[in-house]
Order: C-alpha cells, then sequence, then structure tokens
C-alpha cells in the first residue's frame, strides 16, 4: 500500500475506534463503507483497509455475506479481556517503577490524573472518569519502555469500554485508593509492590464487572 493510502487508513482507523469507543457506533451496529467514505471525506480504499485492521484489533467482527458489525462483548469475553490486563499491567507497573524517571512520571502525570479524578468523582461525572482511569493506564503503558506492550493495552482498554459503553462504573472511591496505591508503589521505585497493586487492581475490576452483570443499574 503506497504511504499516503497507509496515512489514510490509519487516519480512518482512529476515527471509527474512536466512534466504536465512545458509543456513537454502539455494538450491533453495521459499518457500510458508502456512510463512512461520505462521513470521512475518504475514499472506500482506505475505509476497508481501516475496517479490516479494525477487525484483527478486536474492535469489529466480519459476518458472511453481512459485512463488518460492532461485536457485543459479552461475560466470557470481559473474562479473557482482564486476564490478559491483569498480566499487562503488572509487568507495565513494574517496568515503570524500575525507570529512573518513575518519580517523575507520578509527579507530572499521575498525580495530576488523580487530582482530575478525584474531581469528578466528587462531581458524579463518570464519563469522564472512564476517561481518566483509561488515561492513567495509558500513561504507565507507554512509560514501560515496551512499545507492543502499550499497542495491546491499547486496543484491551478499548474493547473493555465497549463492553461497559452506557453502563454506570461504580467503585469510585475504591478505583481512587488504588490508582493511588499503584502511583505510590512507582513513586518509590517499588517494582514489586507496583506490580502487586496493579494486579489487584485488575482482579477487583473483575468483581465489579461480574456484580454489575447481576445489578444492571451498576449499584456497588
Amino acid at each position: 500500500m503506497p504511504h499516503d493510502d497507509r496515512t489514510l487508513a490509519q487516519s480512518a482507523y482512529s476515527d471509527i475506534r474512536a466512534m466504536i469507543v465512545g458509543g456513537e457506533l454502539p455494538p450491533g451496529t453495521k459499518l457500510i463503507v458508502r456512510l463512512l467514505s461520505e462521513r470521512l471525506g475518504l475514499s472506500a480504499t482506505p475505509i476497508k483497509s481501516a475496517l479490516a485492521a479494525l477487525e484483527r484489533d478486536g474492535f469489529l467482527v466480519a459476518i458472511p455475506h453481512r459485512g463488518f458489525h460492532v461485536p457485543r462483548v459479552g461475560p466470557r469475553d470481559m473474562l479473557e479481556i482482564y486476564e490478559l490486563r491483569e498480566m499487562l499491567d503488572g509487568v507495565a507497573a513494574r517496568r515503570v517503577a524500575r525507570s529512573p524517571s518513575a518519580a517523575e512520571l507520578v509527579r507530572t502525570v499521575l498525580d495530576p490524573l488523580l487530582a482530575q479524578q478525584r474531581e469528578h468523582g466528587d462531581d458524579g461525572d463518570l464519563a469522564g472518569l472512564r476517561d481518566l482511569d483509561a488515561e492513567f493506564h495509558r500513561a504507565i503503558w507507554h512509560a514501560s519502555g515496551n512499545g507492543r506492550l502499550a499497542v495491546v493495552g491499547d486496543n484491551l482498554s478499548g474493547q473493555v469500554r465497549l463492553a461497559w459503553s452506557g453502563r454506570p462504573s461504580g467503585g469510585i472511591a475504591r478505583t481512587l485508593r488504588e490508582h493511588e496505591a499503584i502511583a505510590a508503589a512507582i513513586a518509590a521505585g517499588d517494582p514489586a509492590r507496583a506490580e502487586r497493586a496493579s494486579r489487584a487492581h485488575v482482579r477487583r475490576s473483575v468483581v465489579a464487572y461480574e456484580r454489575a452483570l447481576v445489578r444492571p443499574d451498576g449499584a456497588r
């Protein structure tokens, strides 16, 4: 694929992924190339390339003779994703805590994100909290020094948000405490504690998800 076509396909990928993760294209939606071309101002070629890439990354499913659809992420899918997230987040936090710039990352990036999370929590802004939660974990993945880990983390995070789209994510106080524990371990340069805190955070997220299945109002 020529360079210009790759650039257009990457742009289409980012735009369509954002529509999926943001809930503009909810689970079950069929994606129509013509409509996406009109919406994004692109030809069919980069759109088709983007859809194929989104399918490879788990954001779409291709149904024979019916085209691409936004998947419905079920409980079994989520448990598989969380299993991977526990390992990935643990490795990322351990690597970051070993970094000479660990304390700097906490001071300049993680602590400000935690402050914003507290503000949104006080305001009851669940959508804003979900965005900040994703930013918090993304900052750790991308600071880990492992580029492939960061890419996988971004994809898994998007798939988690597919399942949580439109659902309240309770446990605000718990989530903040756990984020604070992760940041404190990283700031202290303690790789083992940072990994334990990150893994425990993901395991508790699994419990929160399972409770939400039983109590659809998201109460905790």
